[in-house]
Order: C-alpha cells, then structure tokens, then sequence
C-alpha cells in the first residue's frame, strides 16, 4: 500500500502514515483540512530503487513513480486543476507526546508538477538521515535504526495570515489558558523564528483576552515560483493585528474544540485565506508536564 488519501480509515494508522498525518486524517472530515495524499512508510520501505542513479526519479521503482503520478494528477482534479502543493515529511514517531520533530525533517511549500513532486519527496525522504534529525533522535531517546518516514504531498493553502495556536500555556504549564502566535503570509516564519508575530494569551473558560503583544512583523513568508521567499511587510501593516477579533476567537474555538476531540493539549498550525480557516496540523504539546 503506497498511498493512502486524507480520511481514509487506513490513513489512521500511524505506523503507515505518521504522526502528522494520521492525526490530519482523523479530523479531515470535520474540519478544513486542504486535500491530500501520503506515501507511506510501505512506500519508502519497498519502492525504493536499491541502485540508486543522480536523478531523483531514479530513486523510484516505476510502479512507486506510476502510483506517485496517477495521485498528484488526481489531486489535480480535487483541486480544480493546476495544484500547488506543499510536501511534508511524516515520521512514525513524529507528532506524537513525546517528541515533535518541528523542523528537523525537510518541508517543501508552493511545489507543482511531477517531476518537482518526486524530487521533494526524496528529499524528504533523506532528511530522516540528516545529522539534525539523527541528533534530534538520539537526544528524545528514539531509535536511530529504524527510521520509519511517510511523505504528505497536500494542497497548499496560500495564507493571508498565519497562526500557531495552543490550547495550553507551552511557557508556563497553565492548563487554563490559550495561547496564539500570529503573522502575515506563510507560517513558516512563525515556525522558523524569522518573524516576531503577535501573541495573544486567552482565559480559556471564556476566551477573554488576559494578554496582547502586537509585534513589530517586520518580514512575511510568501509563495514564489517553486518555493518561497521572505519579503518586508508593507510599512503601514507592520504594526497592525494580524488577526481581527473574530478571528482570533475563530481560532481559540477551534484550539478548544480539537483538545476535546484529540484528549490532549494541541498545539496547532491554521491558515486563513479568503476569510476562511485552514487547519494544516494538529499534534500534542510535547513540553507540558
């Protein structure tokens, strides 16, 4: 089995999808989730060409490569046509109580086509190795022997605004509180720390606002042709809200209402574009006691 789909009830299951993934099927048919398809770990383990030539396309046995092609182009369609797609790594013991993994697997944002499909995801694949990852392994006390990795290819979501949510205070260890980061553009300069962006702390019984620290965004992520890059944020829009109030409660809702459905604390990553809320990932706060 080398692709499973967004919600599919095989797609639960984290030793074939990973953390990431598996916790992104279980609430595809309840919240925004964009579409998307996972190459599991099946995938990596018996459709990889032992001979491996420069091309990344040779890194692929052709049915692996004909599975891969026949999906992205059905994604296509889901998508309306052309897709833009964001490809993500997804270990087995990736977002789960433990440990997070945030950053230290290769992500791919504002791909297109094929052939640069199959080249992130090999390069996804190869990031489980890479010194970062390894380090970060033995340090959380996880094997360094069986990398078990799954790569999501998913729609990508061209935010207007960007949000990391938790549904506990990740500082100080207060289950009573919400916590919000946000920031113009792509949130991979929130998640990266090349932005400092808003950050809201909320009274989790009534959402009452107890904090607001409106930053100086000085830089956004935005798409670029076959990636991304960083841009100065227009000078009248620095020091403005990222979120408007109803957004923000949009958000502090949604952080509540995925602790309920998951039984833990959630750290989350949303995008809204178009006035509409994306969820992009749902995983455990890793540094509660």
């Amino acid at each position: 089995m080398y692709i499973l789909w967004l919600g599919e009830a095989a797609s639960f299951d984290v030793a074939l999808v990973g953390g990431k993934v598996a916790n992104l099927s279980r609430l595809a048919a309840t919240h925004r989730v964009p579409p998307g398809f996972c190459l599991t770990t099946t995938a990596l383990d018996e459709g990889l060409n032992r001979d491996m030539g420069y091309d990344p396309v040779e890194w692929m046995l052709p049915t692996l490569y004909d599975n891969l092609s026949h999906a992205y182009s059905d994604l296509e369609v889901r998508c309306g046509g052309h897709a833009l797609v964001a490809v993500r790594s997804s270990a087995a013991d990736e977002d789960g109580v433990i440990a997070s993994f945030a950053g230290q697997h290769d992500t791919y944002l504002n791909i297109t086509g094929q052939r640069q499909v199959v080249e992130a995801v090999v390069k996804c694949w190869a990031s489980a190795k890479s010194l970062r990852a390894i380090e970060y392994r033995r340090r959380h006390g996880l094997s360094l022997e069986d990398t078990r990795i799954a790569v999501l290819v998913q729609q990508m979501v061209p935010a207007d605004v960007s949000a990391v949510v938790f549904s506990a205070n990740p500082i100080t260890g207060n289950r009573d509180e919400l916590v919000v980061n946000a920031s113009w553009g792509l949130g991979e300069s929130i998640v990266s720390g090349t932005v400092t962006p808003d950050t809201y702390v909320l009274r989790k019984s009534d959402l009452k606002v107890l904090m607001q620290e409106i930053a100086d965004k000085e830089m956004m992520t935005v798409a670029l042709s076959g990636g991304t890059t960083e841009v100065p944020v227009p000078e009248k829009a620095r020091t403005q809200p990222a979120l408007t109030p109803a957004e923000l409660d949009e958000l502090a809702r949604l952080a509540l209402s995925l602790e309920g459905e998951m039984g833990w604390p959630v750290d989350i990553e949303c995008a809204f574009c178009d006035g509409l809320l994306y969820l992009l990932q749902c995983r455990p706060i890793t540094t509660l006691r």
